[in-house]
C-alpha cells in the first residue's frame, strides 16, 4: 500500500472513476482525515504567526468548517466507499488521536 493519498481531491466524493481504495498506512493508519487535521493545523497557527488577535475570529471559523466538512465526509465515506467502515473501526479517531 501508498502512504500517498492519490485521491484528494477539492471536495469530497467518492471516486469510482479513478478506482479509489482505503489507504491504510503512513499518517492514515492514526488519523482517518490528514489533509483536513494539516489545514486545521496551519488556521490554529496562522494567529500566531501574524501575531493578531484579530486574525482568531477567521482561524475559529475556518476550523469550525473543517470539522463539520470532516463529518460530514466520513459519513459520505461510510456509506459510500468499500472497506471504509472496517477501516474507520481500526482507525478511531477522525481528527486527532485519543479524542476525535
Amino acid at each position: 500500500m501508498s502512504t500517498r493519498n492519490a485521491y484528494l481531491f477539492r471536495y469530497a466524493r467518492i471516486q469510482d472513476d479513478r478506482g479509489q481504495v482505503v489507504v491504510r498506512d503512513g499518517l492514515y493508519g492514526h488519523v482517518r482525515h490528514t489533509m483536513d487535521l494539516g489545514i486545521i493545523l496551519l488556521f490554529c497557527g496562522l494567529p500566531l504567526a501574524l501575531a493578531s488577535w484579530y486574525s482568531y475570529i477567521p482561524s475559529v471559523l475556518i476550523v469550525w468548517l473543517f470539522v463539520y466538512r470532516t463529518h460530514r465526509e466520513d459519513r459520505m465515506l461510510q456509506e459510500g466507499l468499500a472497506g471504509y467502515p472496517d477501516y474507520a473501526q481500526c482507525v478511531r479517531y477522525r481528527l486527532v488521536p485519543g479524542i476525535w
